[in-house]
């Protein structure tokens, strides 16, 4: 699977790094600078010490296969814009400073399966967009500036680039299913409904006042019972 590769290579150049002392934090996004491009394909891969490594595979790995899975073609699409995306609006507005780490990814993936599920208004992708706000509701959190050694812009611009792809996508992908009554209009139209009660009115025989029109009665059908009658005399 795409994102199980995704995150074997995000392991494989942590531990490298730490065995041969890359360095290569400064294949980082460095904001407004043309060698700090770089980053916007390479910074997702980069972490700086294990506990970095580890709470951002894990959200990848789960949030990834999820967008895959509901998604198919739509979600790899998905994926590259945000992934593009979220580097680039980095590089133009971030301190200056490496950016490293798949964070943002992770906040694009939770902001995109959260809105477009709720839009989407399918049970299963709702119940998936509840399922990202309870495992990764403090993400919230993250979008501000805090903690000076986190780079809470590639959080915040990774929420805005997920919420906006969900909506743009919104029409594109599963949808929730439709029956033919719903799209029916329910518009009240008294002119028809006045209409169609002067029909009833007028068809009704017990408020026919018209003597040219006869009404049949059907035969009603009698038992007569007839008996002779002698009085007792007595002796």
């Amino acid at each position: 699977m795409p994102f199980v590769l995704f995150v074997g290579m995000m392991v494989l150049l942590f531990f490298s790094n730490e065995k041969y002392d890359l360095n290569y934090s400064s294949w980082g996004v460095f904001p407004r600078t043309l060698s700090g491009l770089k980053g916007v394909l390479f910074a997702p891969f980069i972490h700086g010490s294990t506990e970095h490594l580890f709470n951002n595979s894990f959200p990848i790995l789960i949030l990834g296969t999820a967008l895959l899975y509901y998604y198919g073609r739509l979600g790899l699409k998905v994926f590259i814009i945000m992934y593009l995306l979220n580097g680039m609006l980095v590089w133009i507005s971030a301190r200056e400073s490496f950016h490293i780490g798949a964070s943002g990814i992770v906040y694009a993936l939770s902001g995109f399966l959260f809105l477009s599920g709720l839009l989407r208004k399918e049970k299963k992708l709702i119940a998936l967009s509840l399922l990202v706000t309870f495992m990764y509701g403090s993400l919230f959190w993250g979008i501000f500036p805090v903690k000076e050694h986190i780079s809470w812009e590639s959080h915040f611009w990774g929420g805005v680039v997920g919420f906006v792809i969900a909506w743009y996508y919104r029409k594109e992908g599963p949808q929730r299913i439709k029956f033919d009554w719903e799209n029916e209009e329910d518009e009240e139209n008294p002119q028809f409904e006045w209409e169609h009660l002067k029909q009833r009115k007028s068809s009704d025989p017990r408020t026919n006042k018209n003597p040219s029109q006869s009404t049949t009665t059907k035969p009603v059908n009698r038992i007569v019972i007839k008996y002779d009658y002698q009085d007792k005399k007595t002796d």
